[in-house]
């Protein structure tokens, strides 16, 4: 919008009212379809026939005859059911443990009183300030110790506490009104009760706004399970799809590759094509830009 007042800074105001809005949706427009290439040339090269060649991949016109030939060859070169397991697995077990982690954590610091509270809350919200390839090494010998490398389990530890998730649960609750809360204390409710009954249910927009990121973030999250996973039967998605394309048959044929990566964003995807209402109402609900 600063670019569009920018440039009509000399029109009349009445056609800065008019024209702004019709430039902003035109200028979405435009970079919906430059962020939609990438995916359109993924389908294209998926469909087209191999036989088509190297060259022909650069156009994004389909061929007269779609064929899922590509889909077929990927599912058999690569383990992909098996990657995809790995892959929820992963997410899903991140994702339990943070919720508990998230919610007790910004409960301590939103509503708890207790010595050098905002100390701690600023020292905790330094992981931000930190660059995830600077904790590779640490977190690689910590797991080593543990005995958990070459585990999933090993993948997930070090993301059990989010600064992020701690510092958003905190927001929402300290939105929350206390006189729920005190009328819940009145009628006998434990600190735990309070939790469940009052702080999480009202909170669940940025419940389901953090999971949204969590889930994202380590679906494509390629370096971590690299540096942790040695075992092919316990590669994720992003690993697997790696080492995919380095074989043989993947190197030689990019409508194959094409197919595996379209494998590996697609439950992404379609989750977002079906929920894509609730997940934009979610960040509005929750501040989040």
């Amino acid at each position: 919008m600063k670019l569009i007042d920018w440039l009509l800074k000399d029109a009349p105001l009445a056609t800065r009212r008019e024209i702004t809005p019709k430039l902003g949706f035109v200028l979405t427009v435009l970079l919906a379809i430059i962020w939609l290439i990438p995916f359109l040339w993924m389908g294209v090269a998926t469909l087209r026939p191999a036989s088509d060649g190297i060259n022909a991949m650069a156009e994004l016109m389909p061929s007269l005859k779609p064929t899922l030939d590509n889909v077929r060859d990927a599912w058999e070169i690569g383990d992909f059911p098996r990657y995809a397991l790995n892959t929820t697995i992963i997410c899903t077990g991140i994702l339990l443990v943070q919720l508990v982690t998230i919610t007790l954590a910004g409960f301590a610091f939103a509503r708890l009183a207790f010595a050098g509270k905002t100390l701690i809350f600023y020292l905790f919200l330094m992981q931000l300030m930190l660059v995830p390839v600077l904790l590779i090494v640490p977190n690689l010998t910590l797991v080593a110790q543990l005995g958990l490398y070459d585990t999933l389990t090993g993948v997930m530890m070090p993301f059990f506490a989010s600064a992020f998730g701690t510092f958003l649960m905190r927001q929402a609750f300290e939105a929350i009104p206390t006189e729920l809360e005190d009328a819940a204390l009145i009628d006998g409710a434990s600190l735990f009760q309070r939790i469940r009954h009052i702080y999480v249910p009202l909170s669940m927009p940025s419940f389901s706004a953090f999971a949204i990121i969590s889930v994202t973030s380590h679906w494509n999250d390629f370096l971590w399970p690299l540096m942790v996973i040695n075992s092919p039967d316990k590669r994720p998605l992003t690993v697997g799809l790696s080492v995919f394309t380095a074989t043989a048959e993947g190197t030689q044929a990019w409508g194959t590759i094409a197919a595996g990566t379209l494998m590996v964003i697609a439950p992404l995807l379609v989750t977002f094509l079906i929920f894509q209402r609730r997940f934009i109402s979610s960040f509005v609900t929750s501040g989040i830009k």
